[in-house]
This record gives C-alpha cells, sequence and structure tokens, in this order.
C-alpha cells in the first residue's frame, strides 16, 4: 500500500530539514522516495498548512513492571475517577497516573506518540514487564535492564572480576531480559539498604560487599560503552530527592571518567541547601556541567502540579518519603538478590515551596542545556506527573508568556529563590522534534525511528499549527503507525501493535555456567527461567522483537 502526504511543513532534524514544505510518501509500513513510475497513490493527505514530524517517543516511561502493577492496584480510586467505557474499537480502561495498559497505548498515540520505554524492567521480572508492555497497544516498546544492586554484579566486583567478566554478564543480562539498554538505579544503594543503611553517598561503601556506588557507576559505564550498547549507562543517581544532592550529581558526572552517561530525571538530583530552608536551585550548575560534558545527556523528569503516584526502584527513597504519601498508604518491597521498589502515592501542590521549586528547577535545566539533542522531555512517568501532561509542558517551553504566567502563581517563597523569570529562552519546533523524535531515538538506539528519511519506519505525527502549543501537541490531525492511520483528530481510528525493541550485543557464552550455578544456589527459579524469549513476547501476534545493531566492542574514546 502507497500513501502520500502532500504539501505538510515537515520538521525532521535527523536530516536538518526545518519547516521545509514537502512530500512524504510510504509504502509498506516504510517511508519511500517517491512512487514508482506508474505506482498508483492508494490513499493521499493533503496536509498544506499541517506541521508534519515523525512519531513521537518517550525514552524513559513507567509503563510496565512489578512497580506499575502495584500503582495500579494501590490506587483503586485513581481508576474510578477516569473510566474510559468500551467502544466497538477500544476496549474499557481506567486510570489517570497509572492507566491500564490499553488506556496507555491509546492515549499516548492520541498525542502523537509512537513508542515508549519501560526505564526499569528488573531481570528477575523482565518476563512480566514485557507482557505487560505487549498488552500495551500502537507504540512500540522497549526497556533498560536493572543493574547495579543485584547481588551477582557485586559479588564479582568484591571479588575483583576482570572487566570481561563484568562485560559478559552485562551482555547476557540484556539477552535474557530483551532490553535494549542498562539502567542503575541508587548504585549499590538498594543492596544497601537490605543491610540497615538508609543512605548511600558516592563514596561510602556498601556495608556488606564493601563496594561504592563510584565502583558500580564506573564498572557498568565501561561495559555498556565497550559492548556497543548504543544507549549510554542509565543513570538513577544516589541521594534522589536530597538537599545538596548536585554535588553528589556533579561528583557522578566527573566520576565517569568521560564514559557517555545518561542522568536520568535530573530536576530530582539538581538541589542546593542555600536559604533558611535549606533547599535551593541548582539548575544552573547542573546544566554549566551538562554543556560542558559532551559525554553527558539527561532527561529532566519534571514536575507537575496534580495527584500522581511515585513508583520507583530506590526503595531507599521511597522508604523515606514514605511520611509524605498522599492519600496515606504505600508500599516498599523486596525482590529475591535482584533489587526492590517502592510505591507512594504523591499530590504536587503550587503553594507549597518544595513542590514548586521543584517546578521551576526542571524548566531551569530545560531552558539552560544547550543542546537539545542532550536534554529529553520528560515526567518520569508518573513520577513527577502523567505523561498526559506533555502537551502543557510543551507549551512551558515554547511560551515565555505563559511560563511566566504560571511562575508568578506558584509559592511567592518558591519564586524569590527562582531565576525562572529572568530566562528568556523558547523552545522552537524544530527543538521540540529534536528533543521528543530525532534526538530520543538516536540517544536510544533506534536508527529506523525518530525520523523521516528514506527506509524509516511511516511512524509519522501531523498537527495543526496552533499559537496555544499545548493544544496543537494534544490532539494531532494524523497520526501514522508503520504507515498505517491510527489515529485521526485526536482519536483512535484505528489499533495495531507495534515492536519491542532490544540490542543483542556479543559475549562469551561460557559465563551463562557460573551464572546457572549462581541462581542455583541463591535464587527461587534457575536461570533458564529468567530468560525471555522472542516467542514470549510475541505472543498472539502482537508485535514482534526488532533487534538494533550494536557497535562491537569498542574502547573509550578521548
Amino acid at each position: 500500500m502507497l500513501i502520500k502526504l502532500t504539501g505538510g511543513r515537515v520538521y525532521d532534524p535527523a536530516h536538518g530539514i526545518n519547516g521545509k514544505i514537502m512530500d512524504i510518501y510510504a509504502r509498506d509500513g516504510r517511508i519511500v522516495e517517491r512512487a514508482l513510475d506508474g505506482e498508483r497513490v492508494d490513499q493521499e493527505y493533503n496536509l498544506a498548512g499541517k506541521v508534519v514530524m515523525a512519531g513521537a517517543i518517550d525514552m524513559h516511561t513507567h509503563i510496565g513492571g512489578g512497580k506499575v502493577n502495584i500503582a495500579r492496584t494501590l490506587l483503586p480510586e485513581d481508576h474510578r475517577g477516569d473510566p474510559v467505557p468500551h467502544s466497538d474499537l477500544c476496549r474499557a480502561g481506567c486510570g489517570h497516573a497509572v492507566p491500564s495498559t490499553y488506556i496507555t497505548g491509546y492515549r499516548y498515540a492520541e498525542m502523537g506518540y509512537t513508542a515508549g520505554f519501560e526505564p526499569a524492567v528488573l531481570p528477575m521480572n523482565a518476563r512480566q514487564a514485557h507482557l505487560e508492555m505487549g498488552d500495551t497497544p500502537i507504540i512500540d516498546k522497549g526497556g533498560y535492564a536493572m543493574l547495579g544492586s543485584d547481588d551477582m554484579l557485586l559479588r564479582m566486583m568484591s571479588a575483583n572480576a576482570d572487566q570481561n567478566a563484568i562485560n559478559d554478564y552485562v551482555a547476557w543480562t540484556i539477552h535474557a531480559s530483551q532490553a535494549i539498554g542498562i539502567k542503575v538505579v541508587n548504585a549499590g544503594g538498594i543492596s544497601a539498604f537490605k543491610f540497615n543503611q538508609r543512605m548511600l553517598n558516592l563514596d561510602e561503601q556498601n556495608s556488606f560487599y564493601q563496594i561504592t556506588p563510584r565502583d558500580v557507576l564506573q564498572r557498568l559505564a565501561r561495559a555498556v560503552h565497550e559492548l556497543g550498547v548504543p544507549h549510554p549507562l542509565h543513570v538513577h543517581g544516589n541521594n534522589l530527592g536530597v538537599p545538596g544532592n548536585m554535588q553528589t550529581t556533579l561528583n557522578t558526572i566527573a566520576g565517569v571518567e568521560g564514559y557517555p552517561l545518561h542522568l536520568t530525571h535530573i530536576q530530582f538530583h539538581s538541589y542546593g541547601t542555600e536559604g533558611d530552608r535549606k533547599f535551593s536551585s541548582g539548575a544552573a550548575e547542573i546544566a554549566a556541567a551538562i554543556n560542558k560534558n559532551k559525554n553527558i545527556s539527561a532527561d529532566v523528569g519534571q514536575v507537575l502540579f496534580g495527584q500522581t503516584v511515585t513508583a520507583s526502584g530506590d526503595n531507599m527513597v521511597q522508604f523515606r518519603n514514605a511520611s509524605h504519601a498522599s492519600p496515606n498508604k504505600w508500599v516498599c518491597m523486596d525482590i529475591e538478590c535482584d533489587a526492590g521498589c517502592g510505591v507512594v502515592p504523591f499530590k504536587y501542590k503550587d503553594q507549597n515551596f518544595v513542590n514548586a521549586l521543584q517546578w521551576a528547577i526542571g524548566l531551569e535545566i530545560f531552558l539552560l542545556v544547550d543542546d537539545p539533542w542532550r536534554i529529553f522531555l520528560t515526567t518520569d512517568h508518573p513520577n513527577g506527573a502523567p505523561f498526559t501532561s506533555y502537551p502543557h509542558l510543551i507549551r512551558l517551553l515554547m511560551d515565555k508568556t505563559f511560563r511566566n504566567e504560571m511562575f508568578s502563581r506558584i509559592s511567592p517563597d518558591a519564586q524569590a529563590m527562582s531565576t525562572l523569570g529572568s530566562i528568556e529562552r523558547e523552545y522552537s519546533l524544530y527543538e521540540i522534534a529534536i528533543m521528543t523524535r530525532a534526538g530520543a531515538a538516536k540517544l536510544v538506539g533506534l536508527h529506523d525511528r525518530g525520523h523521516l528519511g528514506i527506509g524509516a519506519g511511516a511512524d509519522i505525527t501531523v498537527y495543526t499549527d496552533n499559537a496555544d502549543r499545548e493544544a496543537m501537541f494534544k490532539r494531532p490531525d494524523y497520526v501514522f503507525k508503520d504507515g498505517q492511520l491510527v489515529v485521526e483528530d485526536g482519536q483512535v481510528v484505528k489499533v495495531t501493535w507495534g515492536a519491542t525493541h532490544v540490542v543483542k550485543p556479543e559475549f562469551d557464552r561460557s559465563i551463562e555456567q557460573t551464572i546457572a550455578k549462581y541462581y542455583d544456589k541463591y535464587h527461587t527459579v534457575n536461570m533458564k527461567h529468567v530468560k525471555v524469549t522472542d516467542q514470549q513476547i510475541a505472543d498472539d501476534g502482537r508485535g514482534h522483537v526488532q533487534v538494533h545493531a550494536c557497535e562491537g566492542r569498542r574502547e573509550k574514546t578521548a
């Protein structure tokens, strides 16, 4: 089938196209240069005056895994307050902060998103995460496997295993979990919590393994780089939410010694201790460090006001936050020897000094980081806000007048501690396309997504240009997924099933002998039951596994 999108204003930063009027052809799910001689166009769309971008990519969103299901179970009132009825086309569902699987897929597509990546796939629980993501329609999925507090890695490091052995274990984990990257949550801290340590600084030893977070980060960042995994080590830093933690973040940037590193939900790691309340913005210092260190990228984890739920693998932090739960209920749990998690409902308030300053800090970081290829639009869904708030966030970035109006409404004490009102920058459509499309695809390693070049998957979003950017990005005119029209005028018109994106780096298979013995000795399941197969992901004909190339084993660049 050949479709033609005629006369739209195209923003495709991967190819340097900034608002050019042009036609786009797609045949059988892929973008092609033109129709063949004598070929009939099956469907043509007149896009004169419309804005055309690739489908958006959320490179950090909690949409699958044990803690997401716990959050859904914990908040029945969230489901009752936002029901979605069954229709002839779409399944029923519910949920605002943590929507059910089907509703997650529908709502992403209705905003013009065609992919979302779960940032915390626990290897022990990877099959359940993939089953949940596999129940999420339309959008492509993928996940980052969690390491850094698992017993086997820490034992290997404590025994001073060589880097090749660490690399083989990391690669095996990526294969077994069907992941596209590696995530570290509070390196060593989740394990330390089990030994009754309540905080763990970057150079503080885990009391049992005598390993520091810096050791973990250096080993894993090097492993991911040497294995040729496109996505850098994805790091949830130590001391999340703690006043003064910006110094931990700065030390983390310096501590990886030039290896590529992605710092996630950086807003929660950018706090100083100035002022009477000993809580201040460290956004300027963090942005300056990102600008200076080209090996560093970050997503923001923007806080927006309203009810949500925090769901994190960092049970050390969630235990500390439990006293702030709203409504007053929470869960913390341990999972085998791998990790843990915590779920704490939370309501961000614009007149609360801390919440208001968190809101301002995130926006400061967005606006102070120079390179839109290295800063990414997230709310750490659902931790800072549900993903459905992205259109509002985009307007805050693109419209200084609107941003200053919102700023004038927050806690006066927070206003006094922020420089947000003096920042003139407004994001352009081209920069938004980088952050949410081209840059996100490049960071994750999606070679055929996030752009509109020949051979790319035909994931395309079409908007009516509107000075109210929130209205514009909330309701696209058309969304095509793999060349099929799935959304028209902001409503799902067809339900499809996206791919699961993975990488499969090379490794020495003999590592499985060591891993198998470890599982037999310490775990309640054996090694073969941990592995997720392609067939299990593509069960019932829903989607397929798409493997993206690694770059082969490589050395650190200067």
